[in-house]
Parts: C-alpha cells; sequence; structure tokens
C-alpha cells in the first residue's frame, strides 16, 4: 500500500490537479493524508485524512508520517509530496533503484545536495527506523559553499551518517521557462515551485542585478536651493532610494512571475495528460545545429 503526505496552505487550488495524478499514477489503494490550512472543510473529504495540523510545514509533514505509522505496514511505501506537486508517471518501486530512499535534489537551485520534500519515496519501516524528519537541521552547504539550512537537510545528515545510499532524481528539463519553477523531475514528478507563497527564490536573488549605485545616487540629490545636507542625512537618503528600486524591480518581477505561473497552472487544467511535454520535448532545430 501507498501512503501519500502532502500540505496545502491557504488555497485550494492544486487539490483538484494533485488528486488527479495520484488516482492515475499510484495505486488504487493509495492512501492521501493532507494539512489543510485556509482551505473549505467541503474539501476535507476528498482524503484519506485530513487536519488542520499547527506549525510550520516540517512540522506538519513529520505530524503526519506519525499518523501513517498508525494505519500502515513497515512495508508499505510512504511518499512526501509538495501540495504543488504530483506524479506525472507510474510511480513504483524501481524509482529507489536499489536504495531506501528516493527524491528530489534540485541541482539546479544553486547546487542543493539534500533531499527535497516536494517528491520523497521510502518505506514506512525505513523512516521509522532512520527517526526520518524534515525539519531544518545542520547546515549543508551549497555548490557555491553558502550554508543551506532549509528542510532536507536534516534527513541528509542522518542518512549520510548512517552511510545510506539514496537515489536522487534530478531536473529532466529540456525547456526552462524558470531555472527553478516548473520542474520535472527523473521523468516522473512535476513540480510548480512557489505554489503557496512569494514567487521569489536563491536563485533569483543570486542571478538579478544588484541596484545601481550612480542612479541611487542621482535620486538623492538635493535642491540646489538648499543649505549642504549633511553626509548622515545623504548615506539615509541613498539608502531610502536603494531600497525604493530594490522593492521596484521585485514586485515587477513577482508580477511577471505570477503571470507566468498561472499560464503554466491553465495548462495544466486545460491539458492535465501532456502538459509537461512543453517541458521535456527535445527541440529538433537544436538537434540539428
Amino acid at each position: 500500500m501507498v501512503h501519500v503526505v502532502t500540505v496545502h496552505w491557504n488555497s485550494e487550488v492544486w487539490i483538484g490537479p494533485q488528486l488527479l495524478h495520484i488516482a492515475k499514477h499510484l495505486p488504487d489503494d493509495t492512501r492521501v493524508y493532507a494539512a489543510l490550512h485556509g482551505i473549505s472543510e467541503a474539501r476535507f473529504a476528498e482524503f484519506f485524512y485530513a487536519a488542520d495540523l499547527d506549525g510550520s510545514h516540517p512540522d506538519k509533514l513529520d505530524a503526519l508520517a506519525r499518523i501513517v505509522f498508525e494505519q500502515a505496514d513497515d512495508q508499505d511505501f510512504i511518499i512526501f509530496l509538495d501540495g504543488d506537486a504530483f506524479p506525472i508517471a507510474l510511480i513504483t518501486p524501481s524509482v529507489l533503484r536499489g536504495t531506501a530512499l528516493a527524491a528530489v535534489r534540485r541541482d539546479e537551485d544553486l547546487g542543493e545536495r539534500y533531499p527535497h520534500p516536494c517528491f520523497c519515496l521510502t518505506t514506512v519501516g525505513f523512516w521509522k527506523r532512520i527517526d526520518g524528519t524534515w525539519q531544518p537541521g545542520p547546515v549543508v552547504l551549497n555548490a557555491l559553499g553558502h550554508p543551506i539550512n532549509d528542510s532536507g537537510c536534516s534527513l541528509h545528515r542522518i542518512l549520510e551518517h548512517r552511510d545510506e545510499p539514496w537515489a536522487p532524481l534530478l531536473r529532466s528539463n529540456t525547456v526552462d521557462l524558470h531555472p527553478l519553477w516548473f520542474a520535472v523531475y527523473d521523468d516522473l514528478v512535476y513540480h510548480h515551485g512557489a505554489g503557496f507563497r512569494e514567487r521569489i527564490e536563491h536563485v533569483d536573488a543570486a542571478t538579478r542585478k544588484t541596484i545601481n549605485p550612480r542612479a541611487a545616487a542621482r535620486s538623492t540629490r538635493s535642491p540646489s536651493w538648499l543649505p549642504v545636507v549633511h553626509r548622515a542625512e545623504r548615506a539615509f537618503r541613498y539608502r531610502a532610494a536603494a531600497r525604493r528600486r530594490r522593492k521596484l524591480r521585485t514586485d515587477e518581477f513577482s508580477a511577471a512571475a505570477d503571470r507566468l505561473s498561472e499560464e503554466v497552472f491553465q495548462s495544466i487544467l486545460d491539458d492535465p495528460d501532456q502538459f509537461h511535454e512543453r517541458f521535456i520535448t527535445t527541440n529538433p532545430a537544436r538537434d540539428t545545429e
């Protein structure tokens, strides 16, 4: 039996697409356990188990796993799945590739090395045995050497310390509308990305241009009829101008990202079986170059 654990927060738009693909690509007796917050109570009945749980996203995943323990046998499978993620192909034990755990690894997000909870497959018994958790934990360095303390870091250390190999599912996109979002992993799982929060990612912050100091300074110039402005005031004006420009750029970026997300989401609704092919279909023209 397969037990799926997921979280939906302040939006129910992903419930339909997710349950549709779970029903299509997982066994008929699959049970779905959901933490639902800000969701109509009428939708709770669509899940095997649903509750408005307290705590952070990792808290909810861990709490749902404990509820699964009460219902499941050790040989049953458990899948952790982000609310805006779902399988797009049959999920079988072969996904584990001879290991006890398979999970998305987002190398594209500045070289994340740890399992990501947007999709993780293991057995109930293995998760119990390693005291699995999605809590942020010991720092893991990304490809740039920057310290990361995120969901999956504790799990990464647990697997590392126990010398337990795991199967990373990597991005298989041949077409990228965004370097991180709208991702297909191992041709098995789709993860929309930022489905329940603001659309700003680490990779965006790393690639966007910084504030132009000269442009910011020009905007802080005082009228010629004023007395000479104190240096501290000029510094304050510069920082305020820089903040305004940064906020404007972020707002513009976020609005464009929202429009792109809505377009992709509509394609999921219009063509649930083939929408993802736009991200993994090879471009014939590129192959002949």
